[in-house]
């Protein structure tokens, strides 16, 4: 290409994109007109602009080759066709989000919450938005028999229910986080991840009776909590999972076992919750204890 007269600047500057690493490349002219000392005339534009657009159409191209991947093929090349993305061929698991509960009783971690539940695989209920979740409808939708018992029985690890067409198993978990992320939970058993609902159900065990202590939740869509058979928390809506969302009113824990059901529902998104007790000045709950294999005694 010629050397540009004064009239004329070309200015080439890189820089990094924000978040990849793909850069962007911009090549700017420069004209000065207005000045007729320093004035471009037509002819003098054409004698410069045609390589320029040449130049601008290798720094596309190049562009182009930089957002391809490593050994990948540009879309449309002539003669080959265009490689897809390789398959997520890597074995999924639960960890490192839940371990396998012990046999002994666990405590709750620093704050109070519950670590450790029995969970129920997902069971598909299709919904395309989470908006639907008002208390009519999630309260509807709990109150139907998925499987029997499904308000009374405490499980054990590996214990199986069929619902409809599928047969689900019940997993005794510790979570390795303040919340239970149940979508993970699902993922990493390749079950199914949107549009549907879990059951949890744990045994906390209280070395005296609790008076006035309520229960804390936080959800991930739509739920509802239930201590020794009665409801104590109702999360609905389309809603994030917040620590503490939604507080019961005072209510009693006994002295030794204490059952707490729970049953979350999500459309798309991701599904958690997180769960604990306060007491009547908002502090957490710690001597207690959960132990899956004491109901009943």
């Amino acid at each position: 290409m010629p050397a540009l007269p004064p009239e004329i600047s070309l200015t080439f500057r890189s820089r990094t994109s924000y978040g990849g690493p793909f850069r962007e490349r911009l090549l700017i002219l420069h004209t000065k007109i207005g000045n007729p000392a320093k004035g471009v005339t037509m002819n003098t534009f054409r004698r410069f602009a045609i390589p320029i657009i040449g130049v601008l159409a290798v720094v596309a191209f190049q562009d182009s080759s930089l957002a391809q991947p490593a050994g990948a093929t540009p879309p449309g090349a002539p003669g080959r066709a265009t490689q897809a993305a390789p398959p997520d061929n890597k074995p999924r698991t639960i960890a490192p989000y839940f371990t396998p509960a012990a046999s002994s009783p666990k405590a709750p971690d620093k704050e109070g919450f519950i670590q450790r539940w029995l969970l129920l695989e997902p069971i598909n209920k299709p919904n395309r938005t989470n908006t639907v979740f008002t208390g009519t409808y999630v309260r509807n939708t709990f109150n139907t028999e998925f499987f029997p018992n499904q308000f009374t029985v405490v499980p054990r690890d590996g214990d199986k229910v069929k619902v409809g067409d599928q047969e689900l198993a019940w997993h005794a978990l510790d979570s390795t986080g303040f919340n239970v992320k149940l979508f993970r939970f699902a993922y990493g058993l390749n079950k199914t991840i949107y549009g549907v609902i879990f059951w949890a159900v744990t045994v906390v065990d209280s070395p005296r009776e609790m008076e006035n202590v309520r229960l804390a939740a936080g959800s991930n869509s739509a739920s509802i909590w239930w201590v020794n058979g009665k409801e104590a928390v109702d999360l609905f809506d389309d809603r994030r999972m917040v620590m503490d969302d939604v507080v019961s009113k005072r209510l009693t824990l006994h002295k030794g076992p204490n059952i707490i059901r729970g049953a979350v529902i999500n459309g798309p998104g991701l599904s958690d919750f997180c769960l604990r007790f306060i007491d009547e000045n908002g502090a957490p709950v710690k001597d207690l204890t959960v132990n899956l294999g004491s109901a009943g005694k």
